[in-house]
Parts: structure tokens; C-alpha cells; sequence
């Protein structure tokens, strides 16, 4: 127990401060094969190009212990790419949606007509087209674009930065909130469960009390003893906590482990899964509407391909092949400490396009929940941290296991000679 709790005298600790474990971020691009047609109203073809592969450092810094048994932390992540591992190059081009410009459309449509109509004479002017041909590197960490300017001049608050778009600007260099979570010097039982994130012990993104609960762990260990039926995590990526059901017990290199991955209601409309009302509105099930934690951009999680998700999701593009083994998410963690021994988490980004009266620029565009990209984060403990893992956690307790038994098996007969030698004397 001593082991396992948040202590900077406990075995686990330094692993906890600054994570050991070589994480890799798997970045997968959906390129548009067909974009003019796709103009014209016919159905998006679509080709899966990568992975981009990057090696993630993660740290805490501001560690700071509280009266109440509990510790906040920020948690940084900085990204290198890693050529070698990678399937193509950051210069590489690609065909994908003008994000910015499908994204605005889709806000305004319910603006009045002048506001469109500036909007498509600024898109106009500024030769912006439905899709665009970029790098990698420029739609991962940024591009300069006057349409950014040019949206908030003439719908000042719409976007609250300038200049630069990037679909993971955020992610690099950058912490993911303020956590503050148990220690469990008092209560083993609560060890890593989050007391608050940013000071909030819920969020307001959602329409249900139950949505905006911050639940579980930060997603990086959990309490020992672990049962073999589920585990929460809050993940400020999906701005909600998650629920991961057990599927089957196993082995990590000697190690015992639990598996737990994602239910089908995970993502789960409300019709077809109520408790996920809360998240509408919805569409289809397998994706979630995540507008009112992404500036109110229409973009939507799901896993990879739209795997557990409403077949015509897969139907209204081409180039989807979802399987569990490729798209699944899962942990293997191991139960009697709850700390993570190999895990795979995998989300997809989708944006929703469509035509849009009054804005030229989005031509026939049928409704459609149009695949963007997706990733992995993924590792394992392996090496000479593994090997520490084994015989301080696992090893050293299995012997001492052993050797209560032996001890009592000794102790037996003893037992016996001892009370045939009192009776003797009497």
C-alpha cells in the first residue's frame, strides 16, 4: 500500500512525477480523393495516409501537497517527430477540408443573410476553397490564414485566437488543466481519483448533471485491488470523464493484468442509450457532439473508422474499414496496483460539412460526418523499469505470499508437538 500511494518515499512516485514510459502519439490523416465531386453532392472517397509518428514526453511540474490529503500537479507533454517509425514526412502534402471554412459555414447558417453573404464575399475575396492542400506539419501545428481575421471581423467573438489555425497547436508544449487528486495517505481506496480539474469539480460543457461529473482517475493510475468490472478516467481531450468496462484477464510479460476497453454506449446516442442524453444533440450513434467544449465548431469524437458506430456512418464515405483490432481502444492494467502496464487509447476527429445557403463556397455538399483524422497514444512499461516493476510489485510479493504459507505449514506440526508434550506433562 505504502508503495502505490502519492508519496515521494513510495516506490512508485518517481514514476508517477515524471512517466518512464516511452509514449508514442500515432496520427492517422484522411485524404479527400474526390474533392470536386464531392462539390457536386456525390459521396467523399476517401484514403488513410500515415501513421505521423511522435515520441511524447510527459512531466509534472507545480507539485504541490494540500492538508487534505490531496495533490495538484500540471502535467506537460512535448512532441518530436520521429521519421523512422512514421509512414511519410511532416512536408508531405495532403487534400483534406478547409476546416476553418466548412466549420464556418456550418456556424453562420443560422445567422441572417447578410451575415452569409459577407462571409462568402470574404471567402470570395481571399480565394478560399472547400478543401485545401497542406502540409502535415501546417495542419498539425499551424498555418497562418487570413480567413481567421477575416471571421472575426465580421463576426467578432466566433473564434477567440488570430492569425494561426492547427489542429493540434494545443496539444504540444502545453499542459492538459490543473488536476488535484488524492494522495491516498488517508484512504488507499481514493489514491489518484480527481478532486477537481481546474479548480471545477464538474464541468458545465454538457446538459446533464451527470455529463458534467468529473469522474475517476486522471487516466494514468488507478487504486490498487482493482475488480474485475470497470474504471474511469476524466480525459480534458474529450472534455468528459469516460467509463472502460472489463473484456479479460491476462499477462504483460510475466505480469498479471486486467483488460479493460470501450463499452458500445461509450459514444452511444441518448435514443439509443439514455444516460448519454446528456451529451446531445446528437446524430448517429458512435460519434459525440463536442461543439460546446471546441468553440462551438461542429466536430464530433468517435473511434477510428467509426468502429461501434451506426453503419451508414461508414456507408456515407468511402474508404472505411473499422475492425476491432485496428480501431479498438484498450488498458492492461494491473490489478493489485492499479498502475497501467500497456495501453492504446484511440480517438477519431470528425467535422460535419454541408452545403449552406447563401455561401457559394460550400457548393452541393451533402450532410455528411466527414472523417478528419486519427490517433493513438500508446505504451508500455518495458526495460529496466519493468524489471524494478516486477520484483518490487510483483515478485517480491508472491514470495512473501509463498512464504506465509510454508510458515504455516511449519508451524503446524509444531503446533501439534507442543501440545502433545504439555499433555505428557500433565
Amino acid at each position: 500500500l505504502q508503495n502505490v500511494r502519492i508519496d515521494p518515499s513510495s516506490i512508485s512516485f518517481q514514476m508517477w512525477k515524471d512517466i518512464p514510459v516511452p509514449f508514442y502519439l500515432s496520427v492517422h490523416f484522411f485524404e479527400v480523393l474526390n474533392p470536386k465531386q464531392v462539390l457536386r453532392g456525390e459521396k467523399p472517397v476517401l484514403s488513410q495516409r500515415g501513421p505521423y509518428v511522435y515520441r511524447e514526453y510527459r512531466f509534472k511540474t507545480n507539485i504541490t501537497f494540500h492538508d487534505n490529503y490531496t495533490v495538484s500537479y500540471l502535467e506537460y507533454r512535448h512532441l518530436f517527430f520521429q521519421p523512422d517509425l512514421s509512414n511519410g514526412t511532416e512536408d508531405e502534402y495532403i487534400v483534406v477540408p478547409n476546416i476553418m471554412m466548412l466549420g464556418a459555414a456550418v456556424m453562420v447558417e443560422k445567422l441572417p443573410d447578410y451575415v452569409k453573404l459577407f462571409l462568402s464575399g470574404a471567402l470570395a475575396t481571399l480565394k478560399q476553397e472547400a478543401f485545401m492542400n497542406r502540409t502535415v506539419g501546417e495542419i498539425m501545428w499551424g498555418y497562418e490564414d487570413p480567413l481567421i481575421d477575416a471571421i472575426n471581423f465580421i463576426i467578432p467573438g466566433l473564434l477567440p485566437f488570430k492569425g494561426k489555425f492547427g489542429l493540434f497547436m494545443d496539444f504540444n508544449n502545453s499542459n492538459s488543466g490543473l488536476f488535484t487528486v488524492n494522495t491516498g495517505m488517508k484512504n488507499i481506496s481514493q489514491v489518484h481519483m480527481v478532486d477537481s480539474w481546474n479548480g471545477l469539480k464538474k464541468v458545465n460543457y454538457w446538459r446533464s448533471s451527470q455529463c458534467n461529473m468529473i469522474n475517476g482517475t486522471a487516466g494514468e493510475m488507478w487504486p490498487p485491488f482493482m475488480s474485475p468490472t470497470s474504471l474511469e478516467f476524466y480525459s480534458p481531450d474529450a472534455c468528459r470523464s469516460m467509463t472502460l468496462v472489463y473484456e479479460q484477464s491476462g499477462e504483460f510479460k510475466g505480469v498479471p493484468t486486467y483488460r479493460f476497453v470501450a463499452p458500445k454506449t461509450l459514444f452511444a446516442n441518448g435514443t439509443d442509450y439514455p444516460p448519454n442524453e446528456g451529451f446531445c444533440p446528437c446524430m448517429q450513434s458512435g460519434i459525440q457532439n463536442v461543439s460546446t467544449c471546441r468553440l462551438n465548431a461542429p466536430m464530433f469524437i468517435s473511434h477510428p473508422h467509426f468502429y461501434n458506430a451506426d453503419p451508414s456512418l461508414v456507408k456515407a464515405v468511402e474508404g472505411l474499414h473499422p475492425n476491432k483490432d485496428q480501431h479498438g481502444l484498450f488498458l492492461d492494467v494491473h490489478p493489485m496496483t492499479g498502475i497501467p502496464m500497456n495501453c492504446s487509447i484511440k480517438l477519431q476527429l470528425n467535422l460535419y460539412i454541408k452545403h449552406v445557403s447563401g455561401i457559394i463556397q460550400t457548393g452541393q455538399i451533402k450532410p455528411v460526418v466527414l472523417p478528419l483524422l486519427w490517433f493513438a497514444e500508446s505504451g508500455s512499461i518495458e526495460g529496466s523499469v519493468l524489471k524494478q516493476f516486477y520484483t518490487s510489485l510483483v515478485l517480491l510479493p508472491s514470495v512473501l505470499d509463498y512464504l506465509q504459507y510454508i510458515l504455516l505449514g511449519l508451524s503446524v506440526p509444531l503446533i501439534i508437538s507442543a501440545a502433545v508434550l504439555v499433555a505428557m506433562r500433565k
